[in-house]
């Protein structure tokens, strides 16, 4: 049995329950040594040091072979894909693209109050540099989640950057052509996210980094935040499902398995208030997880992170499912629509059985770069939101000015920022300083 079943009311349990919701590892002390050395040599010594550690990781020397992928690599891998590999690709990026442009803000401006002019002007970011994972972990949704919410923005320009020690997986190249990424480098590691983020003599400095990849580009993205901008620091993928006695044993199981694959600390939690359904699920997943080709990675998961919780009812279901604030939350129960409202915290959340988290990963249409680690209390999917930046705008006459005048020197006053309000009087009228 990989995983054990728990009941809520047990002594111990909301301890064993806290322990789960902190599930994000600590960060590896060795790991931030050599991030902070790699960085700092890329932003001291720029290409010598990129092309340093190409070698030195990748086993790549970009002294013989061009750092960046050719328009024409580009074009013979969309060529080299059979025509309904092609179309799938094809139908994933068209229905992501469409769900993210309902995401786009508008600039706005309000004249309504005599003298007094204010709006909010919202521009794309100029520059994103996107990291692909390479080599086993190299997956073409990846390119299309992270490139097309920027594209969709109006960012100026896109650089892809994916380690190509073991080649490329074509699906990969083609998604970029298909996405219209505009450059990419053969670059991965904490050294492709410092070029990135201080440029080099090859690889232009962006505005910001997303994009998904292992511990050292994670720590390395943290590293470099201020310098510019990242999405997230993302940690290991998690699924939550939340299931009554109309869910079916081997679709939950299914779905637990569907992130448990992922990797070794890959998260998965299923909450229930049927004991009957608990069991039913345990024993679908010692079924099922024999078949699996990543089944020791999926053991090891479940052996660690996994769990299967029976509830006191449905709304205590719910609550713990709140609290936990997962990346991936399935609502598999009867009325899933009810039990949406009762959701506050939650990366994406699918509904009803025939909504398998797998659903959202490829082409259903939202993003799959999700907050984990609890992170969903307070943060969202990547979107079109994250490429573009808000400038306020605002304008007084010299009427209004007046007329304002004298509540923002006593606030200036108030504060005991003499310049503040001095700079409002000196262009008052005579006699109203």
């Amino acid at each position: 049995m990989p995983v054990k079943i728990y009941q809520s009311g047990t002594e111990g349990f909301r301890e064993f329950y806290r322990r789960l919701c902190k599930r994000n590892p600590e960060m590896v002390l060795e790991a931030e040594k050599v991030v902070e050395e790699i960085v700092d040599r890329v932003r001291l010594e720029g290409d010598r040091a990129l092309f340093h550690y190409s070698r030195t990781f990748d086993d790549l020397d970009l002294e013989k072979v061009p750092a960046a992928v050719s328009a024409a690599e580009l074009d013979r891998a969309l060529e080299s894909l059979t025509p309904a590999a092609r179309a799938n690709l094809e139908l994933a990026v068209e229905r992501v693209r469409r769900y993210h442009q309902r995401q786009l803000s508008q600039s706005w401006f309000d004249d309504h109050e005599p003298g007094v002019f204010l709006g909010q002007k919202v521009t794309p970011l100029d520059r994103v540099g996107v990291y692909v994972p390479g080599g086993k972990a190299s997956y073409p949704s990846s390119v299309i989640m992270n490139v097309l919410p920027a594209k969709v923005a109006g960012v100026r320009e896109v650089i892809m950057v994916s380690p190509a020690s073991r080649g490329y997986n074509p699906a990969v190249l083609a998604a970029a052509r298909l996405c219209g990424v505009d450059r990419v480098f053969r670059i991965g590691g904490a050294q492709a996210v410092a070029a990135l983020a201080y440029g080099t003599e090859t690889v232009p400095a962006v505005d910001k980094i997303v994009g998904p990849g292992n511990i050292y580009v994670a720590l390395a993205k943290r590293r470099v935040f201020g310098r510019v901008g990242i999405d997230m620091v993302a940690g290991p993928s998690e699924i939550l499902v939340v299931a009554d006695d109309s869910a079916r044993p081997a679709w939950v199981a299914a779905d637990l398995l569907s992130q448990a694959e992922h990797d070794q600390l890959a998260v998965a939690v299923l909450l229930t208030p049927s004991e009957e359904l608990a069991r039913a699920v345990v024993a679908e997943l010692d079924r099922q997880l024999p078949e699996l080709e990543r089944r020791e990675i999926a053991a090891q998961a479940l052996r660690g992170q996994g769990a299967v919780v029976v509830t006191a009812s449905l709304a205590e279901a719910l609550e713990l499912a709140n609290d936990f604030a997962a990346e991936h939350l399935e609502l598999a129960v009867a009325d899933p629509q009810a039990a949406l409202s009762e959701i506050r915290h939650a990366g994406a959340i699918f509904l009803g059985h025939y909504t398998p988290e797998a659903m959202g990963d490829y082409l259903a249409g939202p993003n799959h770069v999700l907050p984990t680690g609890g992170t969903a209390r307070f943060s969202s999917p990547l979107g079109v939101y994250d490429f573009i930046k808000r400038s306020s705008v605002l304008s007084f006459t010299a009427a209004s000015l007046a007329r304002y005048g004298r509540p923002v020197r006593e606030l200036a006053a108030m504060e005991g920022l003499e310049a503040h309000g001095l700079a409002v009087a000196r262009r008052m009228p005579a006699g109203q300083e």
